[in-house]
């Protein structure tokens, strides 16, 4: 009798690869049939939705809920999220990777500056929440686009600092050496040798980013009314005391959902390799 026959069945390679891969698709199947109800609701009519037992999928899709937020100006909620998140992580970028640029070549504000940045981040939403809305109503800044970019940019401007930071130490100072003595500028380095060389831990600190921004309740239920409702806010009008518009619910919830699934499928080979990078340092 061979070796291999002799040994437990829980103990052979095969064995143990299958039971791996078993256990790959059951949790794979609990975390993607969320995903799936959702969005399988956004198509139901009423009474599938509410049938007993439950029809695990439309009998005929139902394009008519995505219509109706279209006709109703509500899907108009997406896209202000949109605008709000896209520009503010693009302005927090810029800002971020400078400031981060500086505490790493230029020891800007010592050793214990970064650290004092990054614990800004951790202040709750809820804490400053009602003091930026009475500064926000004597400047006339609540529900404009411009009052919600800066305070996205500012509450995220620590990530980005704090991520690019570590970054920017992975960058060898040689190469920077090189283009100051052959007559380059600082911005000149930054543009054309930091910043490409650290594209992949650009890339994943710009998704992180964005879905913060993107997921924002607190700031747009205090700061919004009508003209630039965000889709998280947008949401929680189809609650009602008496019944709940689950198709509505659903739909706004799948448009809602595409930008970020977008962005991080165009940018999963970013994600992993930044991820792995080792950017988060003391």
């Amino acid at each position: 009798m061979s070796a291999v026959e002799t040994k437990p069945l829980l103990q052979r390679p095969g064995t143990r690869l299958a039971i791996r891969y078993a256990i790959a698709i059951v949790l794979t199947v609990i975390f993607v049939f969320p995903i799936y109800w959702l969005f399988m609701i956004s198509f139901k009519t009423p009474a599938e939705i509410f049938a007993f037992p439950p029809k695990w999928y439309a009998s005929k899709l139902q394009f008519g809920n995505y219509v109706g937020l279209f006709k109703d100006g509500d899907a108009v909620s997406v896209l202000n999220s949109l605008i709000l998140a896209g520009t503010s992580t693009v302005i927090a970028m810029v800002l971020g990777t400078m400031a981060a640029y500086s505490l790493v070549r230029f020891k800007t504000g010592g050793e214990n500056l970064a650290v004092w940045i990054i614990s800004q981040r951790m202040v709750p939403p809820i804490a400053i929440i009602f003091p930026v809305f009475l500064l926000y109503v004597f400047f006339g800044w609540v529900d404009t686009y411009h009052g919600l970019i800066i305070l996205y940019t500012a509450f995220n401007l620590p990530y980005v600092i704090w991520m690019m930071r570590g970054y920017i130490e992975d960058i060898p100072l040689e190469l920077e050496e090189s283009a100051l003595v052959d007559g380059w500028t600082r911005w000149q380095v930054l543009w054309r040798v930091v910043f490409p060389m650290a594209r992949t831990g650009l890339f994943a600190t710009a998704v992180f980013t964005f879905v913060f921004a993107w997921n924002d309740f607190i700031f747009a239920l205090v700061l919004t009314r009508t003209e630039v409702i965000t889709y998280t806010v947008q949401v929680t009008h189809y609650f009602g005391g008496q019944s709940n518009f689950w198709a509505k619910i659903a739909a706004m919830s799948v448009l809602g959902t595409l930008p970020v699934f977008v962005a991080v499928a165009f940018m999963q080979r970013y994600l992993v390799r930044g991820i792995s990078m080792g950017a988060v340092k003391g």
